[in-house]
């Protein structure tokens, strides 16, 4: 039920919010939206929600069978349950973040949300179409501290309406005090650029501190430009398999040489861009060779 209302109250927000930024697109000249990346998103999404929906009996059965387990009871204060919830919610999309992004095998799901060029409302719909198979893995710890299942899934859907408000162009800066703890549009473009500087960092989806705690913060700056989308994009960019399972046809030709099974695993474990000889480089070597230029 509480799924059921947020919907009621985000599909006219987002249809006044997305319509107004497509206006101001058009009017400005800007071209932040194209038909084909719009539909494309949409697909994703609807994809990721059928998957969700099909899978979210098995998750829940577990996150369920897991709570019986928990250890804390918060029945003394519901206010601190809520805003541990969320806290702690927001943390775990961040280690799931993380994971996504540093080993290889998990940005084949994840590199799809990554791979368009544009950058508008309708891109925070462009959804990991595999992730809900595996998403529930970072809420065992939440269930085991006493937070009931229903109400992590609950939390999980609120935080990502502001995830997907944070989508747009048209937000600058937000007020220092605010982009210390929150993350803004400004932070959010810089996790989808392919600058190199901006490679891999940002990756919060509510509070920006895990990002500045950790070491994956970067400001947005104004001598580089962001430019949105892959370091390497899609042969076909709107093949509309091919932009899901692209980056497993790439995993699978490497595991097709002939290498050592352990080198093999390291192309599955290691971040992306990890060669054993060379040839390629990770986001982390890609940016000290940039800085080293730079000196």
């Amino acid at each position: 039920m509480k799924e059921q209302l947020l919907i009621l109250i985000t599909t006219p927000l987002y249809l006044v919010v997305i319509g107004l930024e497509m206006i101001l697109s058009h009017l400005h000249l800007k071209k932040y939206y194209s038909v084909k990346e719009t539909f494309m998103n949409i697909y994703l999404c609807l994809l990721n929600g059928g998957i969700d929906l099909l899978f979210r009996a098995v998750y829940v059965i577990i996150l369920f069978s897991i709570y019986r387990f928990h250890f804390i009871d918060f029945s003394f204060s519901p206010v601190l349950y809520w805003v541990l919830l969320f806290i702690l919610e927001d943390l775990a999309f961040y280690l799931e973040h993380r994971v996504d992004h540093f080993c290889r095998f998990f940005w084949a799901v994840h590199v799809t949300h990554h791979s368009s060029e544009e950058f508008n409302l309708t891109t925070g719909f462009r959804s990991s179409v595999l992730q809900p198979l595996y998403r529930f893995i970072y809420f065992l710890p939440l269930v085991l501290f006493g937070f009931k299942p229903i109400d992590i899934i609950f939390m999980y859907s609120l935080t990502q309406i502001y995830g997907i408000l944070v989508h747009t162009q048209y937000v600058k800066k937000m007020p220092g005090w605010f982009e210390s703890i929150f993350v803004s549009p400004s932070h959010h473009r810089v996790h989808h650029a392919s600058n190199i500087r901006y490679l891999d960092r940002n990756m919060g989806m509510v509070l920006i501190i895990w990002d500045r705690l950790f070491g994956t913060f970067q400001e947005e700056i104004k001598e580089d430009p962001v430019k949105y989308g892959l370091t390497r994009q899609p042969d076909n960019p709107h093949h509309l398999s091919k932009i899901i399972f692209h980056e497993w046809q790439n995993i699978a030709s490497d595991l097709q040489r002939k290498l050592p099974l352990s080198i093999k695993i390291k192309y599955l474990i290691m971040p992306p861009g990890w060669s054993h000889d060379g040839s390629r480089k990770t986001s982390r070597q890609l940016r000290k060779s940039l800085f080293q230029s730079q000196k």
